[in-house]
């Protein structure tokens, strides 16, 4: 049983050393911004879960209690891991908004000769009953006119 064990966590441990370096290779390698930043969110997230596994699963089978602080890391890291590379795409889909990622057939926004993005408007993505009320009166006091 000792020697399953063993193996269980030495897999765990190089499965995560895996995705690892596939994620470290993926920063470096690939060509555009989403591409570098696809690759060690998902893999680097699955590799370093893989190791915090086997250190916890280490403690528990030597009969020690899981330290917190794995567990504290492994959570940290998969709430922030996806919503930073979230955060990241959006900033810079929202700073390269002349250059559009590609439409499927490789065919580029402008080729297809479609319009700039309209601004947002307060009320735009609101169902017709959230709609924000405005003022008719401009002069008129907080409350009135509405």
């Amino acid at each position: 049983m000792i020697t399953f064990i063993q193996v269980a966590l030495s897999l765990l441990l190089l499965f995560g050393c895996f995705f690892i370096l596939v994620g470290a290779l993926g920063l470096v390698k690939l060509d555009t911004f989403f591409k570098r930043l696809h690759a060690p969110t998902k893999a680097s997230t699955l590799g370093v879960g893989c190791v915090l596994l086997g250190s916890v699963l280490y403690h528990i089978f030597l009969g020690e209690d899981p330290q917190p602080r794995e567990l504290l890391i492994t959570v940290f890291l998969f709430i922030t891991a996806p919503i930073s590379a979230h955060m990241m795409a959006k900033a810079a889909l929202s700073l390269m908004m002349e250059k559009r990622p590609s439409l499927p057939g490789h065919e580029t926004a402008k080729d297809e000769q479609l319009p700039p993005p309209l601004p947002r408007t307060m009320t735009e993505g609101r169902h017709d009953d959230e709609r924000v009320a405005t003022r008719t009166d401009p002069t008129a006091p907080p409350g009135h006119n509405l």
